[in-house]
């Protein structure tokens, strides 16, 4: 028998707090959106693991084999469609035949992750219609929701997810905040997660009353060519320094997340740097970071050099261990200015010491701030991408277009520049047919 069709609707997701932390085992805040993409599978004549792929933002068709690199550019969303088509059929045998029809509202390389979601989509859509989630090879592995993040995740940078085994991702080494964000979400929350171990600790919701204003900067967050030599360089800087660790401890720690439980305790729930405030500007590189304080650190940082190594491990362990747990506390108290004193000190980490800012994200939190927004942070891979503004729901729509007035007429703002309102949305569900 045929089976029924199969739709997946995937949001996009706001990386709240938790800027490149997730790879390194870290500690995140993120939310889905109201926004993002709807993939639909259904059978077709033909060969076993062959696809047939169109979407509404490009022409044509596009005919895709399991077991042949399609001659397509990097970057094009055809290749994430492959990428989890061969990544399907490696774990779990041959697919059947499918059409894959792809539609978007999220802006695509805005810093929302429209390429995760295309990933995730299509993977939930592919495995749907193929009975997958109902085989004993996938319950074993993916019992719930937050194993599906990690299997999304695995499937995109390529590395083995339990006893799946792994093949070549779409290029990129990032880790699972994206997809956790997309499918262990719940509407109108905020989840406060750990990638080691990988779980949701808490969900705080965001205050009745306020919303999330998001300028796409219109710079292009790719994760192609030059750009993604530099985004791959945070994770792999990060392994370096967990590898290093290793070698001196005589300990296997996947993460830095565990060098640092190992550090500190199992207890990571009560924040490094108790009391202390970061509101005044942190220096890049040196031993004035407050982290040298706390000599419990101090046999993980010596190991990395001063410059960019020792300023990249700061970045991480301020963000994970200090700024989100703060962030978190602040939410669930309702204490708006210490929620907001959190995220400007981590935007003003990725400007000086995870160094992935342009410009124009600069800009856009600075101007959001001075225009009146409680805070505001960029997100996402960085190199570009988006910003987000926490602003009155009341003054949302004027804020946006105010912003994104006052942004247009600074140097280097594309015209392609886009603002959109959004709470905390609804994760990736299998829609009702009927309401397809």
């Amino acid at each position: 028998m045929t089976p029924t069709p199969v739709t997946w609707a995937m949001p996009g997701r706001i990386e709240v707090l938790g800027k490149h932390t997730d790879y390194g085992g870290g500690r995140v805040l993120v939310c889905a959106v109201d926004r993002g993409i709807t993939v639909r599978a259904e059978e077709t004549t033909g060969l076993p693991g062959t696809l047939e792929a169109v979407s509404d933002a490009y022409p044509g068709a596009l005919h895709l084999e399991a077991d042949a690199l399609p001659a397509l550019p990097a970057g094009h969303w055809g290749r994430y469609v492959h990428t989890v088509l061969a990544r399907l059929t490696d774990n779990f045998g041959p697919l059947r035949p499918a059409r894959l029809t792809v539609s978007s509202d999220l802006p695509p390389a805005s810093g929302m992750s429209s390429s995760s979601a295309m990933i995730t989509g299509a993977a939930m859509a592919l495995a749907d219609l193929n009975g997958l989630p109902e085989t004993a090879a996938w319950t074993s592995q993916l019992p719930d929701r937050m194993a599906l993040a990690g299997y999304a995740a695995s499937i995109e940078n390529g590395k083995s997810f339990g006893t799946l085994a792994g093949r070549p991702g779409v290029g990129t080494s990032g880790g699972s905040l994206d997809h956790t964000g997309m499918l262990a979400s719940e509407e109108g929350l905020i989840s406060y997660a750990e990638f080691d171990p990988m779980r949701v600790i808490d969900r705080v919701a965001l205050p009745s009353g306020w919303s999330f204003v998001v300028a796409v900067s219109g710079v292009l967050a790719e994760k192609t060519g030059g750009a993604q030599e530099l985004y791959n360089r945070g994770p792999a800087l990060l392994a370096d320094l967990t590898a290093r660790w290793n070698r001196e401890t005589g300990r296997s720690d996947a993460t830095l997340q565990a060098a640092l439980r190992c550090l500190v305790g199992p207890d990571l729930d009560s924040p490094l740097l108790p009391g202390t405030e970061l509101t005044a500007p942190l220096p890049a590189g040196g031993e004035a970071s407050p982290l040298a304080r706390d000599e419990r650190l101090a046999p993980l940082r010596r190991l990395a050099a001063e410059g960019v190594e020792r300023d990249r491990l700061d970045q991480f362990l301020l963000e994970s261990a200090v700024l989100v747990p703060r962030a978190q506390a602040a939410l669930r108290d309702g204490d708006l200015e210490a929620f907001a004193a959190a995220a400007t000190t981590s935007q003003r980490l990725a400007e000086t010491h995870l160094r992935n800012q342009v410009p124009q994200t600069i800009e856009l939190a600075r101007s959001a701030e001075q225009l009146g927004a409680r805070t505001a942070s960029a997100f996402g891979a960085g190199f570009g991408g988006s910003v987000w503004a926490l602003v009155p729901t009341a003054d949302a729509d004027g804020f946006a277009a105010a912003w994104r007035e006052r942004y247009l007429r600074t140097e280097g703002a594309p015209e392609t520049a886009s603002t959109l309102v959004t709470r905390p949305g609804a994760p990736g569900r299998r829609m009702d047919p009927a309401t397809v």
